[in-house]
Order: C-alpha cells, then sequence, then structure tokens
C-alpha cells in the first residue's frame, strides 16, 4: 500500500522568510521529494516548491497606521487559511517569522490537533516577555537562529531547537576586503569607513544628517579616511542626498562620500570600519569580521517607552551574542556626531583591538554556522515522522 506524500502548510510575510522557507522546502525534499508545500511563499519558495494560495506581499506591511489600514484584509486572510488547514489537515504547520500574522494562525490550528512549528523568534527575551505564554499555547516547537534564544524557551518550558542562522551559512569565515575593493573600484591602500545609516525611511530620517555629521567631524581629524554609503534602493538614495544637502545648508563642508546602490555586504566587505544602524546589518558586519560602531536614534516618545519595555542591557546582536559590550552601542542622546567620531577613531589608532574583535567574531561565526536550513529540517522531520509512526 502506497503512503502519502508529507503534507505541510507554510507561511512566510516577508522576503527574508521567504530565503528561509526556500532553504528549508528545499532540505525537507533532500529526504522526502514528494513532500507538498503550500500557504503563503514568496519567489524563493515557490522555486523550491511550494504553492501559495495568496500573495506574500500582502502580508508584507509595516507600522501601525500601515496595519490597520489593512487589519480586515489580513484577519480575512489568517481566517480563510485556518479554514483550509482545518478542512484539509498538514502533517505540520510551519510559521515563519511574521509572529504577529503567524501566531495566531499557529494556535487555531494546534488546538485543532494540528502540530505546529515557529521558525524565527520575535524579541520576547527583549521585550513583552509575557508573550512567551502565547507562544507556548501556540506552537509545539520553536526554530531559533541564535542560542541565547534557545535558553530563554528552554526556560520558559517550551520546546526548542537551537538551528543557526543561514547568513553564518552563507559568508565564508574569512572574507577578502581588496576582492571587494577591487569589485567596487576603490583604492587598495585608502582607510575606508562605511556607513549604513539603515534600509527604511525612519532609520534613514534620525540616522542619515547624523553619520554625514560624523564623516565630517572625522575628515577634520583624519583627512585620508575615505567613505563609502550602500543605500538600499532610489529612494533612501534620494532621501540620502537631501540630508547632504541639509547639513551642506547648515554650514558643514561634507567630505566625499561615494553613494552605492545596494551591495551593502560587499561595501563592509571593503571597509576596514563599519558605522550602522542597530539591526540585522551589524550582525552582517559581524560575520565580515569588520569592527563596528552601532548608533540608533527613535522619535521621543517612542524611545521614552522602549526604555520601560525592553529587558536587555545591549541591542545589538554582536553584543547579545556575545553576552558582553564587544562593540560600542551609542543610542539616543548618546548618538552625536563627535561621540561617533571618536569611536571610530578608536578603531584605527588602536589596531590591535581590530585583531581582538576579529578572532571574537570568528568564534560567533562559527557558534551560528550550524547548517541552519538541514538543522531546521531534520527538528520538523523528527517531530512529524516521531507522530505519523504514532498513527500506524
Amino acid at each position: 500500500m502506497a503512503t502519502q506524500p508529507l503534507r505541510f502548510g507554510i507561511v512566510a510575510g516577508e522576503a527574508s522568510g521567504d530565503l528561509l522557507g526556500g532553504g528549508l522546502i528545499t532540505a525537507i525534499k533532500e529526504h522526502y521529494p514528494d513532500a507538498i508545500f503550500e500557504g503563503i511563499a514568496g519567489p524563493e519558495m515557490i522555486a523550491a516548491g511550494a504553492s501559495s494560495l495568496f500573495p506574500m506581499d500582502r502580508l508584507s506591511v509595516m507600522g501601525i497606521v500601515e496595519v490597520l489600514g489593512r487589519y480586515r484584509e489580513l484577519l480575512g486572510i489568517r481566517r480563510q487559511l485556518a479554514t483550509h488547514f482545518k478542512q484539509n489537515p498538514p502533517d505540520a504547520f510551519i510559521g515563519i517569522d511574521a509572529p504577529d500574522f503567524t501566531l495566531g494562525l499557529e494556535k487555531q490550528l494546534r488546538t485543532a490537533g494540528i502540530k505546529t512549528v515557529h521558525y524565527v523568534s520575535p524579541s520576547v527575551w527583549a521585550w513583552r516577555q509575557r508573550r512567551v505564554k502565547k507562544i507556548a499555547t501556540s506552537t509545539d516547537l520553536m526554530l531559533t537562529l541564535f542560542p541565547f534564544e534557545a535558553h530563554f524557551y528552554q526556560k520558559h518550558q517550551v520546546p526548542v531547537n537551537f538551528v543557526g542562522h543561514p547568513l553564518a551559512d552563507m559568508i565564508p569565515l574569512s572574507v577578502d576586503k581588496q576582492a571587494a575593493r577591487q569589485h567596487l573600484g576603490l583604492s587598495k591602500e585608502a582607510k575606508i569607513l562605511a556607513l549604513l545609516p539603515g534600509s527604511r525611511s525612519n532609520e534613514l530620517h534620525y540616522l542619515a544628517p547624523l553619520f554625514i555629521e560624523t564623516a565630517c567631524w572625522l575628515r577634520a581629524r583624519f583627512p585620508g579616511l575615505e567613505f563609502i554609503v550602500p543605500l538600499a534602493n532610489n529612494k533612501r538614495r534620494i532621501q540620502f542626498e537631501q540630508a547632504m544637502a541639509q547639513v551642506k545648508a547648515q554650514g558643514g563642508e561634507l567630505p566625499r562620500l561615494t553613494l552605492c546602490d545596494g551591495q551593502s555586504r560587499e561595501v563592509m566587505a571593503a571597509a576596514d570600519v563599519v558605522l550602522l544602524a542597530s539591526g540585522t546589518a551589524a550582525l552582517e558586519a559581524m560575520l565580515l569580521k569588520r569592527p563596528m560602531v552601532v548608533a540608533y536614534k527613535l522619535a521621543p516618545l517612542t524611545y521614552w517607552l522602549a526604555k520601560r519595555l525592553v529587558k536587555v542591557e545591549n541591542v545589538s546582536l554582536p553584543n547579545l551574542l556575545a553576552n558582553e559590550s564587544l562593540v560600542p552601542e551609542l543610542i539616543q542622546h548618546e548618538a552625536t556626531a563627535e561621540n561617533l567620531g571618536q569611536k571610530v577613531l578608536t578603531y584605527f589608532e588602536n589596531p590591535s583591538i581590530m585583531d581582538d574583535l576579529n578572532q571574537r567574531f570568528t568564534d560567533i561565526h562559527q557558534t551560528l554556522r550550524q547548517d541552519a536550513s538541514k538543522q531546521a529540517a531534520d527538528a520538523i522531520l523528527q517531530r512529524v515522522v516521531q507522530k505519523a509512526a504514532a498513527k500506524v
């Protein structure tokens, strides 16, 4: 008697989740080539063999106002997915990131007796920790990208597997700085600072003028320093150019800033030091073994609220992963051109700090380099296969 192929419900809400989903589907299909995946998928997941019941871009929405404007539509999509999977139960349902959407769906399906997996932990360890109770009732298995996240869930008796981070698998342990410079047409000998003020409009609103002012401060004290700025898209490039004009109008003498369209990873690889907004870029800079200064600024009210909600001392991933202050973090009022500039200069004036950081970053890289897609697939299949075997 022929066995039925494994069936998975799967939902990703944005491009980063689509990449994870594509790798996961490919890894599962190495064991079960006829496995079926359906739900909400982007191009990477579809290319790997998933079918999408709704366009993924309907879930790719950020900001309170934007979410409220699409609230009824999002609820409708989730309701239809819940009905579909209850009527056609998969062997497991996998929600990838997008916790505000996927965890609610997972809870409904788990209540209906369907195994559920959540891939990529929300920042529950940092703020709104009570959410762990909802997670515990929503998912049979949490898959985390970072070991400190797994420790948090173990503490709260939530089944968890640390699977590693796909970026750590993709980025080699040693990166060729000169090859990156040649690719970008940059000088082999120059000292280069990369400026990464973020990829979102509100990040550039606060950080672009600040980073430009920092470049002015540094040029006055380190005349040979060169600056390169990767911008995520044309909108962010225009926004950065407007910030340059603003600083110049206020009397700032601008240094030469080389602007690039995208290529942020290549730019960081080519740089000696990176000044960046807190976020995934800090993880990439660490994996590229580049010394960094981390900055972040928020609207005053948002910062006031965040200070009362956030439960961790550090905000950047290198420091969270090391459980100590490996790299400088300058947040809100501490993020001034002089403070940032002095931290950058410290690296150039003390090369031994760079050497020490390189070794620490390499150690963390190896910890995260776990073949994440394979680890995630194995963790899911172990539970699914156990469930299937129990039915026989």
